[in-house]
């Protein structure tokens, strides 16, 4: 639960303090006022992330080299304040209770918390890409030890891409190859594991809440990676044997087209409704819906792990869904805390929140 959060030079707020209900926080604005941009600061705090930009310092207010992120909140049986502080001529420092963290890591996955926003259409719509960042996402913060191999896996993969693509005037280069092509087979074998069964749980309750937003329509999901790997959910060492076969088997491929062509960075989750592709058929209310169904499964997956649901934050979340699938979010707004954004103030009376924010050109009004 997040207590308070302070903004300084922070997109388009100066400054901001906000103290949050444990239930349900309403923001009200029209658009471009800075409703997503408190979510945007809300979830940084869980994972030490802006997530409409890579680079961190694009947070900062126009014409400001510094701003700050900071929060107060409860988990794991303690009062917790984190501090992100940005910078536009250096890497952001993070602050735990007063004390400077060394890696981001230490931060990350204290306080959780499930994000859905307009651009979860992609989930559906867009490529599997998307799909993996939502997998790694939530995996980063139920397993900590998942987002140190994929930040290791991502650092050797880049190497390895560049040895191919400079291999053609430095020759000498693919001595290295096979080296990284070992240690990207060992670290991809565990992000397999992790990513086959956290999807094996995510299916069954993704699927089970599609069924009561829309009962006519099945929503399946399915985690599909490298074809050489028979049992996703093998012990590691078998799944790295079968993925050096594969990797040795391509090599002249991989030179030749100066790609490293499969891998987990290829892994897809693979969402079908009715039987038949989501991303070519669905409609924008279906694909909504099921992108819904997809992040309060994830909800579910962490009270699993915690006995404690992590904080929903929901941006704009009814627009485009006709009322019967209105009221299946509205039913799954009972638990744990909430902040959501809407435009309308007739909408907004829907909600039943413990506290509403008002939000005018980066003010609280």
């Amino acid at each position: 639960m997040i207590r308070t959060l302070t903004l300084e030079n922070f997109r388009n707020y100066e400054a901001a303090s906000l103290a949050f209900d444990p239930a349900v926080n309403l923001i009200v604005g029209e658009n471009a006022q800075g409703k997503t941009n408190l979510l945007e600061a809300a979830a940084a705090l869980s994972t030490i992330k802006l997530f409409r930009t890579a680079q961190k310092k694009e947070g900062l207010r126009f014409g400001c080299d510094h701003g700050a992120i900071r929060g107060t909140f409860d988990a794991e049986g303690r009062e917790i304040t984190l501090e992100l502080r940005l910078h536009r001529d250096r890497a952001m420092e993070l602050f735990q209770n007063g004390i400077r963290l060394r890696r981001q890591g230490e931060a990350r996955g204290l306080l959780r918390t499930v994000l859905f926003c307009p651009d979860d259409l992609f989930l559906v719509r867009a490529g599997a890409a998307a799909r993996r960042k939502f997998l790694d996402a939530a995996l980063c913060q139920l397993r900590p030890q998942y987002a140190g191999i994929l930040a290791e896996y991502e650092r050797v993969l880049a190497h390895k891409l560049r040895i191919l693509k400079d291999s053609e005037e430095k020759p000498a280069l693919l001595n290295l190859l096979d080296d990284f092509t070992l240690r990207l087979c060992r670290l991809g074998a565990h992000i397999i594991r992790y990513r086959a069964y956290y999807v094996r749980k995510l299916a069954g309750r993704a699927a089970a809440l599609h069924a009561e937003a829309a009962p006519d329509e099945r929503l399946s999901c399915a985690y599909r990676t490298v074809s050489a790997v028979t049992d996703p959910y093998a012990s590691a060492a078998v799944i790295e044997a079968q993925l050096q076969n594969h990797a040795f088997d391509h090599r002249a491929a991989e030179i030749a087209a100066q790609s490293c062509l499969s891998g987990p960075h290829k892994d897809d989750l693979e969402l079908r409704l009715g039987g038949v592709p989501a991303s070519s058929f669905a409609s924008q209310g279906q694909a909504r819906t099921a992108a819904l169904a997809l992040k309060l499964a994830e909800r579910e997956m962490f009270f699993d792990e915690d006995n404690a649901y992590p904080v929903l934050l929901l941006d704009d979340v009814l627009s485009e869904l006709d009322r019967r699938r209105q009221d299946f979010v509205l039913n799954h707004l009972g638990q744990g805390q909430v902040l959501i954004t809407c435009c309308e103030e007739e909408t907004a009376a829907r909600f039943h929140a413990g506290t509403v924010f008002r939000v005018h050109g980066g003010r609280l009004v």
